[in-house]
């Protein structure tokens, strides 16, 4: 699937410069629209922000990890001398906190996922504006994903242009 959408954005593309020659110059450019939303000040701000909301979330995790580290290397070290039915009860609290910090870690990512997707969907219109007026002004005919590409020239990347613009907008 993913070479016959490259081979098809290839005959597009081609296809497109053949009639350009005959027309018109045709302006291609590259744009990752969620790198250029999410390095604009506004989003940096509601990323430092909900990374706030997180962080007892995170110090938590980091001393469940450190705790499950410390009875591992304590079951490593005296567990010869340890009663089978003590080693076993250890053996089990390191299984549990494992499981535990597995599932919080998980929610904890998709927690992570969801923020960034709420921030995307908010600087979205912004976007949208700042984009059109940029393919208004410089006269844009396609804008193609860098993943879309196998290679592209930087000079054609407009990513920091829409940043820079989203940065200048006011609300």
């Amino acid at each position: 699937w993913v070479m016959i959408k490259k081979l098809l954005q290839l005959a597009i593309v081609s296809v497109t410069f053949m009639t350009g020659v005959v027309h018109a110059e045709v302006k291609i450019v590259v744009l990752d629209s969620v790198r250029a939303i999410l390095e604009s000040d506004e989003a940096k701000l509601l990323v430092d922000a909900a990374n706030k909301e997180m962080e007892v979330e995170q110090n938590e995790l980091r001393s469940m990890a450190e705790e499950m580290q410390s009875l591992g290397t304590k079951l490593q070290t005296d567990g010869e001398v340890m009663a089978a039915s003590e080693q076993r009860k250890m053996q089990k609290d390191i299984e549990d906190l494992q499981a535990d910090l597995q599932f919080r870690s998980q929610r904890l990512q998709k927690e992570v996922q969801d923020k960034r997707q709420e921030i995307l969907q908010a600087l979205a219109p912004k976007f949208d504006t700042v984009l059109k007026d940029i393919v208004q002004v410089d006269q844009i005919d396609f804008i193609m994903a860098p993943n879309a590409l196998q290679y592209a020239n930087s000079k054609w990347d407009i990513t920091r242009r829409v940043t820079e613009k989203m940065n200048e907008q006011r609300d």
